[in-house]
């Protein structure tokens, strides 16, 4: 017999706050405005509300697995903020590195709808494309650079054998890290506009990842 799932296990208003706080925070980068670094630091804490309202949703896996990466994600996005002495570009691979992780196991464990599609050998291609390009310009930085391509392309990878939802934050996610690094390593090719571009994509990946995971979850439950 299915087993009903409370309405309010995925409420469409938990998410309002994180889309009005993106929207803010990707204009005022627009515009180069001093408030963007501080409502960067909001948009994760505003991504957990939904995740927390659907703390009835099972496995508990799932839903720790998704507030960890958050988590990290929230640590990557304020590394230069929240520790202030350390290296902010190795700290922000490492805990983005850590929250893709997170992702790939979730997505591994607890989501998967399907087999890897074969058109994730692109992820492969992408990898080695983007190591021969930045490579030579990443100096130390490389070996930690390639393993964090790899994490990433993985949760792009196994994002496609999930809900649609998902597979679309993870490209979204995928595009916005690649334009990122653009950004870090060839700065001088890139146009100012990549700037907000970077945070557009980011904040449609993050979100896209955690409504199709909330979704998938809930239908799970109602079965």
């Amino acid at each position: 017999m299915p087993r009903s799932i409370p309405s309010r296990t995925l409420l469409p208003w938990a998410f309002v706050p994180y889309i009005a706080m993106s929207i803010v925070h990707v204009a005022a980068l627009a515009i180069e405005s001093d408030i963007a670094a501080p409502t960067k630091l909001w948009l994760m804490p505003l991504l957990a509300i939904p995740v927390l309202v659907s703390l009835r949703l099972r496995p508990v896996l799932a839903i720790a697995l998704l507030l960890a990466a958050i988590v990290l994600s929230w640590l990557g996005d304020g590394a230069g903020a929240f520790f202030p002495a350390g290296p902010e570009l190795p700290l922000m691979l490492l805990f983005f590195g850590l929250a893709h992780i997170a992702y790939i196991v979730l997505f591994a464990r607890v989501l998967r709808v399907r087999r890897m599609p074969w058109w994730t050998l692109v992820y492969v291609a992408w990898w080695i494309a983007m190591i021969a390009v930045l490579g030579p310009h990443t100096g130390a930085l490389l070996p930690a650079v390639a393993a964090y391509g790899i994490v990433l392309g993985g949760t792009a990878a196994f994002a496609a054998r999930c809900h649609p939802l998902v597979v679309t934050g993870g490209v979204f996610f995928l595009l916005s890290d690649t334009i990122l690094a653009f950004r870090l390593f060839l700065s001088e090719a890139m146009p100012a506009w990549t700037s907000p571009l970077v945070m557009l994509t980011y904040t449609l990946g993050q979100g896209l990842i955690v409504t199709g995971a909330l979704v998938a979850l809930r239908k799970r439950g109602t079965r």
